[in-house]
């Protein structure tokens, strides 16, 4: 649960609010519950889910067992290229908040630290993610009253903008990004004790923590800076309380934690869906080796780490949320698709249905960028499956 916490909290709060509120303006609030509500639907497919399939793997494995082996490739392959993006913009946000104008050395060398962390094994990642959510639930707390008493209690101030039904939409395709965090839990199904019960319970209490405490703060932020003052902030939080002295250093340094924890998580996700990809033979299977001492997939920590480097030296933070947003949507997508086959039950039908049908709205509204590189990205996945299947069916002796 702390793990799945920290990865929403640390991206939601310090990376997604600027950019939706670009798209959504005073409507923000509004954006977070549509977010919010699909997230609820994808949670409660997840959980369902994982309950029946408590292996590391996630929808990859979901949708492999209950759709076929393409949609779970398809389900593996979103999340890991869209996580992996996630990961540079986690790094980045912690360069640039702890050294304005150095983010990328300051994010290389998170993400090396980061990765020697998981690759000791999920327990130390797991003490060090209650750490960090305890010191960033106090920051933002102290975010909230601050903001509060400046802004002479809460209220949503005019904004200037003319928002329009797709830009709400937007917002909350790039908020669910800060929404994704319970993914890392169900894909430790083979690292936590009773992963029937405890999966469920944990995705369910980290997404209700996770989105009041988002409210709460998105709230406090508006009522200080508004709806076009929170648009142009690069640091919207630390502007939110720059009036009382020492207070921002206090919101960057949260910032850099909350932003470590996120990636933190991620990485762990991402580790554990390719390690699963990789012993099934659609990745290199040579990545498919748990280490005898920390027994953790430590090739493929060792490689993931090794490519959000390259992403960070070569992308920036906003393109990262939104191409990240499209490819996780599409892996919860295929989430909600496998659910729906849990039951014929038209009433066990309808949280799948209105995930699914959320995903394709959230993802479609995305700015254009995202979409036709998400989609680019996710065709040459397909492709390389369907190579993958030409080529062993040719190696197939004949009959």
């Amino acid at each position: 649960m702390v793990i799945g916490l920290a990865a929403m909290i640390g991206a939601g709060i310090f990376a997604a609010l600027a950019p939706a509120a670009q798209a959504a303006g005073q409507y923000l609030l509004a954006a977070l519950a549509i977010a919010a509500a699909v997230a609820y639907c994808n949670a409660n497919s997840s959980a369902r889910l994982a309950a029946i399939y408590p292996s590391s793997g996630g929808t990859y494995v979901y949708g492999r067992e209950r759709l076929g082996e393409f949609w779970g490739y398809l389900a593996g392959w979103g999340f890991v290229v869209g996580k992996t993006a996630s990961c540079a913009a986690m790094a980045l946000t912690v360069g640039t908040y702890a050294w304005p104008g150095h983010e990328k050395p300051i994010a290389v060398v998170t993400v090396l630290a980061v990765t020697g962390v998981n690759y000791a094994g999920v327990q130390k990642s797991a003490r060090a993610a209650r750490i960090i959510v305890a010191l960033v639930l106090l920051v933002l707390l102290g975010v909230v009253v601050i903001a509060f008493l400046e802004a002479g209690g809460p209220h949503l101030p005019a904004s200037t903008a003319t928002i329009g039904v797709a830009g709400v939409l937007q917002a909350a395709g790039l908020l669910f990004f800060a929404f994704a965090g319970y993914a890392r839990i169900a894909t430790l199904g083979e690292e936590v004790r009773n992963p029937e019960t405890t999966i469920p319970r944990a995705i369910g209490i980290a997404l209700g923590i996770a989105l009041g405490v988002y409210a709460v703060v998105a709230f406090a932020v508006l009522s200080v800076l508004g709806a076009d003052g929170l648009a142009d902030a690069t640091d919207p939080l630390a502007r939110a309380v720059a009036a009382v002295t020492g207070a921002e250093q206090v919101v960057r340094v949260g910032a850099v934690v909350a932003a470590t924890g996120a990636l933190l998580s991620l990485v762990l996700g991402v580790s554990r869906t390719t390690f699963a990809m990789a012993r099934d033979g659609h990745l290199p299977q040579p990545l498919a080796v748990v280490h005898p001492r920390f027994r953790v997939p430590h090739r493929v920590e060792l490689a993931v780490g090794a490519i959000v480097i390259v992403l960070v030296l070569a992308t920036d933070l906003r393109g990262a949320i939104g191409f990240s947003s499209f490819a996780v949507l599409t892996y919860y997508l295929i989430a909600n698709l496998s659910a729906w086959t849990l039951s014929r039950r038209v009433r066990s039908r309808i949280v799948p249905a209105l995930g699914a049908i959320g995903c394709v709205v959230l993802a479609c509204t995305l700015p254009t960028a995202s979409v036709v590189a998400g989609a680019v990205v996710l065709l040459a996945g397909a492709t390389l499956y369907a190579g993958r299947r030409r080529i062993a069916g040719e190696r197939q002796p004949l009959s």
